[in-house]
């Protein structure tokens, strides 16, 4: 076996190992998990995620620790806005407190799967077809300026082909059963709502995917640093969920922020058809500085409360 696919194999390993560990020892009893809980588990991936960075840094060299750790906060910073569907599909499906973490626990072990396979032909096919940096440049540039100008929709699942799909092809249960993804109803076996749940979840992920992995793609075309920037990215953002869904609406410049972060990647890729190369240093601090900005200015101007959201509040 060559050192590539042992490293390789070792991350997967480590990385269902420490899942294991999370299910089967602190979350083998449902619980709503309480803001301090999460915020020890978002500390504890964000320091594994650095020590695997020094690792890195020291047997690969400074060049490659800079590029996993810039496609690590890009990552990071693009899933953040994950958490706002999850929380919108969360309150929409009404999913108990005590059992959203078990949805995003499989959530992610989907996502594994699903961004492994992305990854892997993507790196590849740049590789192969440099032209493809271009294209994905230009396909950043064009969600950046449609994630700024495009206006906050109320999100109905419902109304999304996966739940068509599903409640049309697979055979689902009247009430649901506790955390439990398949049950036994009228003498046969049935999905949950709850697996409803998961499979938007999935999909969701999915979408995000297509846009994260072509920026992840701008920093660098080496499979292993994006496979694993993005693995420990999503890691940290299950834990993160439980921190910030009750602060979502404090960081309501994030929106622009990433819009900024998806652009300046677009950017970056489209430039090196002249033979401008961005320095990863660089690019790291430009995209820090916009995340942190967005954090700071949303805290600074605090978005204005909505009149009808405070009749409404005042009438329960």
């Amino acid at each position: 076996m060559n050192t590539q696919a042992a490293l390789w194999i070792g991350f997967n390993v480590f990385v269902l190992a420490m899942l294991a560990v999370d299910l089967g020892l602190f979350h083998r009893k449902d619980h709503a998990v309480t803001p301090k809980e999460a915020g020890i588990w978002t500390v504890v991936w964000i320091t594994i995620s650095m020590l695997f960075c020094a690792g890195l840094w020291h047997f690969r060299g400074g060049e490659q620790g800079l590029q996993w750790l810039t496609a690590y906060v890009v990552e990071y910073a693009l899933s953040v806005d994950n958490l706002f569907v999850f929380l919108m599909v969360f309150s929409y499906f009404r999913v108990a407190p005590e059992h959203q973490h078990r949805v995003l626990f499989w959530g992610i072990v989907g996502a594994f799967i699903m961004r492994a396979v992305l990854i892997i032909a993507g790196a590849a096919l740049v590789q192969r077809f440099h032209w493809l940096i271009y294209l994905f440049g230009a396909f950043l540039v064009f969600t950046a300026v449609k994630m700024l100008v495009s206006k906050e929709e109320e999100l109905d699942p419902e109304q999304k082909g996966i739940v068509k799909f599903a409640r049309r092809v697979l055979p689902v249960s009247r009430l649901g059963e506790g955390s439990r993804f398949f049950v036994k109803e009228d003498g046969r076996s049935k999905v949950t709502p709850l697996f409803i749940v998961l499979l938007v979840v999935e999909a969701t992920d999915l979408l995000f995917a297509l846009d994260s992995i072509p920026a992840v793609l701008g920093i660098s075309q080496d499979a292993f640093i994006i496979y694993t920037s993005n693995v420990c990215a999503i890691l940290g953002l299950r834990s993160l969920f439980f921190v910030v869904a009750s602060l979502m609406d404090k960081f309501h410049f994030l929106k622009v922020g990433l819009s900024g972060i998806l652009g300046f990647v677009g950017v970056k890729m489209l430039i090196t058809y002249f033979d401008i190369h961005v320095p990863i240093g660089l690019s790291l601090g430009v995209i820090a500085g916009i995340l942190v900005g967005s954090i700071v200015a949303s805290l600074i101007w605090p978005k204005t409360p909505d009149p009808g959201h405070d009749r409404e509040s005042a009438k329960t």
